[in-house]
């Protein structure tokens, strides 16, 4: 078994929490970026780590960058603020590595979001992307068609296309409804919009989704937190099911067991 080791080198402890699942999973971890130039080892390129499992130390914001880099199934060791993606606490971090090194996990599959500006690809999404305004306190109109459909034409600050899995982030915060992450559904749901009668709307995974800014200033799209993009007045964003799924490595928590233990208290 091959494992490859990603980390937020601002984590605390960060150093400490590596040396750990090297210690458990072997010596032969390969390990990216800045933490092999910490631990004064060898690195290698995210992109380039050819593993059957790769391990993230930091928050969701570290799985997400990851996810797009590297189809390897991720273990995330939760060593954020809220870790709602990671299946490893530190309270917990010697049992659950053990349990990968002696093949006793899951392999989750979820699916994830290809996005294109103008036909050209961009990378994929496992959480959502967010088309907001590049000018703070200034509202744009957006048209906004569901397979080649009109579905509604809306002044707001912003959109936001989520999958299931990204029902749980941002698209909560502004009123979006809670999707389990074996379904295979988008959620569009604007941001502060004018309209009160503007509501999140969920629609198939398989559907083309197509956000085209009109008339105004420029806008920005936003890939899972990671990626920033300029979007003009007459480009069309679109977004669809991507062919790679995301995968996360489990240990039989469900879903809505994570959903009760983060989002009620």
């Amino acid at each position: 078994m091959k494992y490859g080791l990603v980390a937020n080198p601002k984590v605390r402890d960060v150093i400490d929490i590596a040396k750990r699942t090297m210690e458990i999973l072997g010596p032969d971890v390969k390990i990216s970026g800045d933490l092999a130039s910490m631990l004064g080892i060898e690195g290698y390129n995210i992109k380039d780590l050819d593993v059957d499992i790769l391990i993230t130390i930091g928050g969701d914001g570290t799985i997400l960058k990851a996810l797009q880099m590297n189809d390897a199934p991720i273990l995330g060791i939760n060593a954020g603020l809220v870790g709602f993606l990671a299946s490893a606490d530190m309270d917990d971090l010697d049992e659950k590595l053990q349990r990968v090194k002696n093949g006793d996990y899951t392999i989750e599959e979820r699916i994830r979001m290809q996005v294109s500006i103008n036909e050209k690809r961009l990378l994929d999404c496992t959480n959502e992307g967010v088309i907001h305004t590049s000018h703070i306190s200034k509202m744009r109109d957006f048209e906004i068609l569901i397979d080649g459909d009109q579905a509604m034409c809306i002044r707001a600050d912003g959109i936001i296309v989520s999958t299931s899995t990204g029902s749980t982030c941002y698209s909560l915060s502004v009123g979006g409804p809670i999707i389990d992450p074996k379904a295979e559904a988008f959620v569009i749901a604007p941001i502060a919009p004018f309209r009160l009668s503007a509501r999140p709307i969920v629609v198939p995974a398989k559907s083309q989704i197509q956000i085209k800014p009109l008339k105004g200033k420029d806008c920005v799209l936003v890939l899972d937190g990671q990626e920033q993009i300029d979007v003009g007045p007459s480009d069309t964003v679109s977004f669809t099911m991507s062919e790679k799924p995301s995968r996360f490595i489990q240990f039989g928590k469900s879903f809505y067991q994570k959903v009760w233990e983060n989002l009620t208290v």
